[in-house]
């Protein structure tokens, strides 16, 4: 935790484990306005101001600053009761840039179940305050306006009814602002469990996946995620609070002049609006994949935009667009008549039948006033009940279509729970010398759309010390072994091993501290973060002066030590896309760097001179062999 901010992160931080000044740990339970609830080890709560809490944790940060911050305000003209706001305020901006503490945040992970999460932030417990809201509303609602046609029908308006058909109608008041707050918190908290979710399974999925689907067709899936939550959540509200009305609904026509018949007249038109809620769900989905595959196309055809515009015709460089436009057009105008039929429809097609319904008691002569009234209230809510539905189905389907997209990566979200692993401690050991650093018998691998296996068979030992150089021609199979050997991958059959153990028993982790790969260019990255980051992505960030050293001296062994002497801030410089720029030649040493760095059993190197001069990949080949454990160098002859 930064100086800066610390009150802030405090907050954002509960539950957590926080740090006391006698060296033990304690438990953040909550932040109650200027109060932080502790946990001390005895199981004892304590309030302590949220203030003191952070002054504590500052203490031993801030003490060498403090004596220079008491003499420079002592030579100021201050009044005393600022002094302490302007000694904390200079405090704080010394101790911007420092870590002055270490708190561990206890949270349950973003891939365990998603019931236990909704739980855990309290979502039922407000949905059922939710529902005790609407359904008080509804029948202060009924009961008001029982109240009055009672009244109204016996021919008499008595004073005392009437204020309590008005304070039934003012307590509504109170019932519906309840409501709306409970829904916003519910929508609000849901949305970002659900954000945090699709983020984590996005960080899990296999990039292999990501790239054999396509660019395209992966941010299509983002772009329904984008607005899926909004969608359900306010679909769902609405729709359930149909449910709620139609029940009510139903009950009330019961109980009015046409009885049963009036039920059953009700039953059947929602099972007519059903259908017609199933047709225009239908019609959505036809629409969405036509959409989403015009996005697709369209990215691909941006990323080979100057191949296109070199080998096609001119005449024919939108002619898919066009068709495809066509077809999106088509489907857009069946789902808005639809949509229109559904909305219109089904209340006031409702209103027609429930009326209608009426008719014969209406007509005979054993009905009373009151319960016309009544069943004339009940097909007015069944009218309300329906118009809120046809509200409600096109958010809660494009949400259900969205579902369908983001469903891969709700899921992706549960893989590294999934994956048993073994201790920190014996994940990262040194291999016994007896034990292969990679072992892989009958090794096969084949992807889904071809039919030709790419490895078959494969059988290979590496054992501590072993310098391998795998050659082959172009298309052979040798990335795809690298990607097996760094865990990118799993082989369809045969027993791959790291240190005597497979992959799903160490888990993506720990088979990458095993085996940690250099892939060719056009599949590695320089993110824009300082060139540190980018050398000890491997490591724990942020980094000390060990790693940082480290970094430096390998950087220098791989004859980086110009670059590092052109860049104004060293190692710390800001590189990427938009920062320092790197060669080729630099970006390929900074990937051989970073799996170095990670000090890894084997390395593998995947056509990482291919860049490089003759003298720089000797210079380069003597720093790996110095550094490596066990090597494999693939290339081409």
């Amino acid at each position: 935790m930064w100086g800066a901010g610390i009150e802030a992160a405090l907050r954002a931080a509960a539950p957590a484990l926080v740090p006391t000044p006698g060296r033990e740990w304690a438990g953040l339970l909550a932040i109650r306005g200027r109060n932080a609830v502790l946990v001390t080890p005895d199981l004892a709560l304590v309030y302590v101001p949220l203030t003191e809490l952070a002054y504590a944790l500052c203490a031993e940060h801030g003490g060498p600053h403090r004596e220079g911050i008491d003499r420079l305000l002592d030579g100021c003209a201050i009044a005393p009761r600022r002094r302490e706001r302007a000694r904390d305020a200079m405090l704080r901006e010394r101790l911007r840039n420092t870590l002055v503490a270490t708190v561990w945040p206890l949270r349950t992970p973003p891939g365990a179940s998603f019931r236990r999460q909704l739980a855990d932030a309290g979502l039922f417990r407000r949905a059922g305050t939710l529902a005790a809201a609407h359904l008080t509303e509804y029948f202060l609602w009924i009961a008001a306006w029982n109240i009055l046609g009672s009244q109204v029908l016996a021919g008499r308006l008595d004073l005392g009814w009437l204020a309590a058909w008005a304070l039934a109608l003012a307590t509504m008041v109170p019932c519906r602002l309840w409501t709306t707050l409970t829904q916003g918190a519910i929508t609000i908290s849901g949305a970002g469990l659900l954000r945090q979710r699709l983020l984590d399974g996005a960080l899990q999925l296999n990039p292999e996946e990501m790239r054999h689907e396509g660019a395209g067709r992966f941010l299509s899936r983002a772009i329904e995620t984008e607005s899926i939550d909004s969608l359900a959540l306010s679909g769902a509200v609405l729709c359930a609070l149909a449910g709620v009305e139609l029940l009510l609904a139903a009950c009330v026509l019961f109980a009015g002049a046409a009885g049963a018949l009036h039920v059953l007249v009700l039953a059947v038109w929602t099972a007519a609006v059903l259908a017609l809620a199933w047709r225009y769900y239908r019609l959505r989905a036809e629409w969405t994949t036509a959409r989403l595959s015009m996005t697709h196309e369209m990215v691909e055809r941006m990323t080979g935009h100057r191949t296109r515009l070199a080998q096609e015709p001119s005449a024919e460089w939108h002619l898919a667009e066009d068709q495809a436009m066509q077809q999106y057009l088509a489907l857009s105008l069946r789902m808005d008549r639809m949509s229109a039929r559904l909305s219109g429809l089904a209340p006031r097609g409702w209103l027609l039948a429930g009326i209608a319904a009426l008719v014969p008691a209406f007509l005979g002569e054993q009905s009373s006033p009151g319960a016309l009234a009544v069943s004339l209230g009940g097909v007015l809510l069944g009218w309300q009940a329906f118009r809120r539905f046809a509200a409600g189905v096109p958010s809660l389907a494009g949400a259900a279509i969205a579902w369908h997209q983001a469903a891969p990566i709700f899921r992706a979200s549960a893989r590294s729970l999934q994956e048993r692993s073994v201790s920190p401690a014996a994940a990262s050991s040194l291999v016994p010398a007896a034990v292969p650093v990679v072992n892989a018998r009958e090794v096969t691998f084949g992807y889904a759309d071809r039919e030709r296996r790419i490895l078959n068979g494969i059988d290979l030992e590496i054992q501590r010390g072993d310098w391998i150089l795998l050659e082959g021609e172009s298309g052979g199979g040798k990335s795809t072994l690298v990607s097996l050997l760094s865990g990118l991958r799993e082989p369809d059959s045969g027993l791959l091993l790291a240190g005597g153990l497979d992959h799903r028993t160490l888990g993506c982790r720990a088979w990458r501290r095993r085996v940690a790969a250099a892939p060719q260019n056009h599949e590695n990255h320089v993110l824009g973060a300082p060139l540190a980051f980018n050398l000890l992505m491997g490591r724990m960030w942020p980094a000390g002066d060990p790693e940082i050293g480290e970094a430096t001296q390998i950087c220098r062994e791989l004859g980086l030590g110009p670059l590092l002497g052109r860049m104004p801030g060293g190692i710390m410089q800001m590189v990427g896309e938009t920062g320092w720029q790197l060669s080729q030649g630099e970006r390929s040493r900074v990937f051989l760097a970073r799996a170095l760095l990670q000090n890894p059993e084997l390395v593998v190197l995947d056509e990482s001179f291919a860049s490089l001069d003759p003298e720089t990949t000797r210079q380069c080949l003597e720093c790996v062999l110095r550094r490596a454990n066990a090597l494999l160098v693939v290339a081409h002859p």
